[in-house]
């Protein structure tokens, strides 16, 4: 069960998270959770780029491990990155202890102020740690060549406005384009995902949105 546009009550609920953006100039943020993958990343790599579209990808730790070169793509072709945890792990499922050692685990790999909790499911007081806690207090074994402003600076919860739905294999593609198209504004958050899981609808829904915002005049940029 998931709700495509987020309501006001859930972001109301929960303040700390960050559910869209200022929504004062024509921009949309495009986000993408679970890669780096082999076919679909790439895929996304070259569809922004043939609109000059900007993105943030948050990553699975043990996704980068496994495609390094991938990732330095994104961050070469100036797009953003957030974490994503090293397993995909659940908040709900494990206790805060796993949970913060899920994330340690990536954030030696995703030097990245940015968390996207996997499904979106993540306990208060999960919340409330991160949202109090350093980069370099969380993370502490950045050597000291790679010390940087990056360690002070809290960790930003992101959340989402709009979901695609591309993750749904009951759904098709035209919906997941329909979701995006029908709910999206100014300042939304929209998430799609570079997965397996997902090819099918999103390879189909991502350059239909991309097409369809930019003939509008909006202009896409990561967080």
């Amino acid at each position: 069960m998931y709700l495509v546009n987020t309501p006001w009550w859930l972001r109301a609920l929960y303040p700390q998270l960050i559910w869209q953006m200022p929504n004062q100039a024509k921009i949309i943020y495009l986000t993408f959770d679970d890669g780096p993958h082999a076919r679909a990343t790439p895929y996304v790599l070259d569809t922004l780029a043939q609109y000059n579209a900007k993105a943030s990808f948050f990553c699975i730790g043990k996704n980068v491990l496994e495609h390094p070169e991938i990732y330095a793509r994104i961050l070469n072709e100036g797009h953003a990155v957030g974490n994503h945890t090293q397993h995909h792990a659940n908040g709900w499922k494990v206790n805060d202890s796993q949970y913060f050692s899920e994330i340690d685990q990536a954030a030696s790999l995703i030097r990245s102020t940015l968390f996207r909790p996997p499904y979106g499911r993540i306990k208060r007081s999960q919340i409330n740690q991160l949202i109090r806690t350093t980069h370099s207090q969380l993370f502490n074994t950045f050597s000291n060549s790679t010390q940087s402003n990056i360690e002070q600076s809290v960790y930003k919860i992101i959340m989402w406005s709009v979901l695609s739905g591309d993750f749904d294999t009951k759904l098709s593609a035209d919906t997941c384009t329909q979701n995006v198209i029908k709910h999206t504004k100014a300042g939304s958050i929209i998430v799609f995902h570079d997965s397996a899981k997902a090819w099918d609808r999103m390879s189909v829904a991502l350059p239909k949105v991309l097409k369809h915002f930019s003939a509008l005049g909006f202009r896409f940029e990561a967080l």
